[in-house]
């Protein structure tokens, strides 16, 4: 099955993971996006569980936890397909949709089962899942759920679960709420720390343009067409200013979607198929895709508004770069950004390179040029640090 999705060689977390894994120990490990951590858990899980007991109905005997429905799709979709030619039940549970679909699929219950906490505890309250035989428990994007709010939720799940089993934590970040999870859920965990947590891939270029915030969707169209892009996965702060910038891309004659968290499943789980499909060529999304999407071979990251939270550039621009292949990370900065470019440029230990568009000449009320000089310098080196 390996071959069959043409792995050739693992990456670093999963050679360090499936192992410790297939022991049957705790792991905790810490890797930036991109790097196999989907595989690192799924792979050995499949092995541990196919010499097991049958599952029982309502039951499971695997549990994965995942912040975003996006997220819990996309490891499911790797437990069918790494699974293949394993006889064991898997089912994906996520909130946005019909609850009873759901409750009709764990009656016979599910040797994997990968969920989002909400959904999952509302399943139990309705006495459609039992947790007696849970063996595994694996928190995937750990610090993305708590980033979420989902700490209770957490906490409310482990008290259902038996008292031993094994315990898998797969972060990007290793935060303060990360450790005292960590200390709290883990006993005697197997420690993997792949690179330095904050730093930015390595297969990804990244830039900056200076714009003002009112000619920002006339520079990303004017890109698009100059440029030839195909496939742009843009960051928006907003809901709104995800809708917003949609209609406005459409009148320019780009085909383009949003994905957030007012849109239904049905209209989230469209957009990104066609995105996936190249039916768009832009898909617009707030930072609920920044750790839930996988896209193969996507070419560009484009950052139409700065994140306030440093970290998630890393999460957002890991979305391109991944498994050692190249990619472009563009962020469009206007005045009021300088402070949060500075940040980033901070927790990545590398100044961006200031790009300029020739044909392209807005009329600043702020001196940008200034404050933001082109810097094609090499990078500094990142500094190591844990947040």
């Amino acid at each position: 099955m390996i071959k069959e999705v043409g792995y050739l060689s693992p990456t670093p977390v999963q050679l360090k993971a499936i192992p410790a894994v297939l022991t049957g120990s705790d792991v905790m490990a810490v890797a930036q996006t991109g790097t196999g951590k989907t595989a690192s858990f799924v792979l050995p899980l499949l092995q541990l569980l196919s010499g097991g007991p049958k599952v029982k109905p309502n039951h499971v005997r695997a549990l994965v936890l995942t912040p975003t429905r996006e997220l819990a799709i996309q490891v499911a979709e790797a437990v069918t397909t790494y699974g293949k030619h394993f006889s064991l039940k898997s089912s994906v549970v996520y909130g946005g949709v019909k609850i009873n679909p759901q409750m009709m699929k764990l009656r016979s219950g599910s040797d994997i089962l990968v969920a989002t906490p909400g959904r999952l505890l509302d399943l139990f309250r309705q006495n459609a899942i039992k947790f007696q035989q849970v063996e595994t428990l694996i928190l995937d994007e750990a610090d993305r759920m708590l980033g979420l709010g989902f700490a209770n939720d957490i906490h409310k799940i482990l008290t259902l679960l038996p008292q031993k089993r094994q315990n898998l934590l797969f972060s990007a970040t290793l935060s303060s709420d990360i450790q005292a999870l960590t200390a709290d859920l883990l006993k005697k965990p197997t420690m993997i720390n792949i690179s330095p947590q904050q730093l930015a891939a390595t297969t990804v270029q990244q830039c900056a343009y200076e714009v003002d915030r009112e000619k920002k969707s006339a520079l990303l169209s004017h890109l698009i067409r100059k440029k030839g892009w195909q496939n742009v996965l843009v960051f928006m702060r907003t809901k709104n200013g995800a809708d917003n910038l949609v209609k406005k891309l459409v009148r320019d004659g780009i085909s383009a979607e949003a994905l957030h968290g007012d849109k239904s499943q049905a209209v989230r789980t469209r957009a990104l198929n066609n995105f996936k499909t190249n039916k768009i060529n832009i898909l617009v999304a707030t930072d609920l895709a920044a750790r839930g999407i996988d896209i193969e071979g996507l070419p560009q990251v484009v950052n139409f508004d700065l994140p306030k939270i440093a970290e998630n550039y890393i999460h957002r621009i890991g979305r391109t770069g991944r498994a050692d292949s190249e990619g472009a990370a563009i962020s469009l900065v206007c005045a009021d950004e300088v402070k949060l470019l500075a940040r980033i440029e901070t927790l990545i230990g590398q100044t961006l390179f200031r790009e300029v568009e020739p044909d392209f000449v807005p009329t600043h009320k702020v001196p940008l040029t200034r404050q933001m000089k082109q810097c094609p310098q090499k990078p500094k080196k990142p500094k190591n640090r844990s947040t």
